[in-house]
């Protein structure tokens, strides 16, 4: 394998860890392209607010101009405070009854053919909001049958009838990030998270979700890691040997970026050539779909050709329309 560590950034002990220059890897050229210009000129009138342009996500326009996009549900105001997210943490405001009908509508006008609901955290609710997305999706379902979708979900304070509603609603893929390895999850998430209790939520999806998908098809499981925050080659391995034995499906690996001073520094820059090896060796040890690169996020391409015809070849075995 390739080293692990490439551009070390400076830590506590120098000056800020932003102001390091970024590597030359994690510049990407300019959104466009005719597929991507379409679903921009849908989204200007549906009301509709995507993670893609919120986030400023540097694949939007890869994930755009194939068809894939990600919205968020139920706010933008987050109950937990991770250390390398920049979404703001407080009390939300109530759950908007309507939303999911018109989250539904508005994404069976997008034209896109694979779709990602996510969602902040909401421990302020006694299922976590889990109900809520269930509802959208069983919504969109009905208004827009051949669009593909996942739902890339807390972990509900391990709460697994949370899970089953959504396992109940039937999504393709179910994904939930365990975000770093075990070590370094108390430092990077808030306290309320942990490694085990992720890895908890993507067993019962994999055990729980078998046949539960669309026409009998399984449910995927996915999860995703960031690298780059001081984590060990052994401690990544680790790490992923533990989510195949749950059955874990998807894995996609990313840089972690910080989002600002007050947030947790990065530790390294690790190179493409890394990232390469670790879809190798994931792939090796039998997850269905990797992808791994420095500019990767966890809804990265999510409708990537394997994986959609994956999904579609195991509609068409059992009769479903694609």
């Amino acid at each position: 394998m390739p080293r692990f560590s490439v551009q070390k950034s400076r830590t506590a002990a120098g000056p800020a860890a932003a102001r390091v220059p970024k590597p030359r890897w994690l510049k990407v050229p300019a959104a466009g392209g005719p597929r991507y210009e379409a679903i921009r000129r849908r989204l200007e009138g549906l009301g509709l607010h995507t993670v893609c342009q919120e986030a400023q996500c540097p694949n939007m326009g890869e994930c755009w101009g194939g068809g894939t996009a990600t919205i968020m549900l139920m706010g933008g105001t987050c109950t937990r405070g991770c250390r390398f997210c920049a979404v703001e943490t407080g009390r939300p405001a109530p759950l908007d009854p309507r939303e999911p009908e018109s989250a539904a509508r508005a994404v069976a006008a997008m034209g896109v053919d694979y779709i990602v609901i996510t969602s902040v955290n909401r421990d302020d609710l006694p299922d976590g909001g889990a109900f809520h997305f269930a509802r959208t999706v069983t919504t969109l379902r009905g208004l827009a049958p051949q669009v593909m979708i996942e739902v890339l979900v807390p972990d509900f304070q391990g709460r697994l009838a949370s899970v089953d509603a959504l396992i109940e609603a039937g999504p393709e893929v179910i994904a939930h990030n365990v975000e770093t390895v075990p070590r370094l999850s108390r430092t990077v998430r808030d306290a309320r998270a942990s490694f085990e209790q992720s890895l908890g939520v993507l067993a019962h999806v994999k055990a729980a979700g078998r046949g539960r998908g669309p026409g009998g098809v399984d449910i995927l499981a996915k999860t995703s890691i960031m690298l780059g925050l001081g984590e060990g080659e052994a401690e990544v391995q680790e790490s992923l040997e533990r989510l195949r034995a749950v059955g874990t499906d998807v894995v996609t690996f990313g840089q972690y970026l910080r989002p600002s001073p007050k947030h947790h520094e990065v530790v390294e820059y690790v190179e493409p050539a890394v990232f390469d090896a670790w879809a190798d060796r994931a792939r090796a040890m039998g997850f269905l779909y990797v992808a791994s690169g420095p500019l990767v996020r966890s809804s990265y391409r999510a409708g990537e050709y394997y994986l959609h015809a994956h999904l579609a070849q195991a509609r068409r075995e059992r009769g479903v329309a694609s």
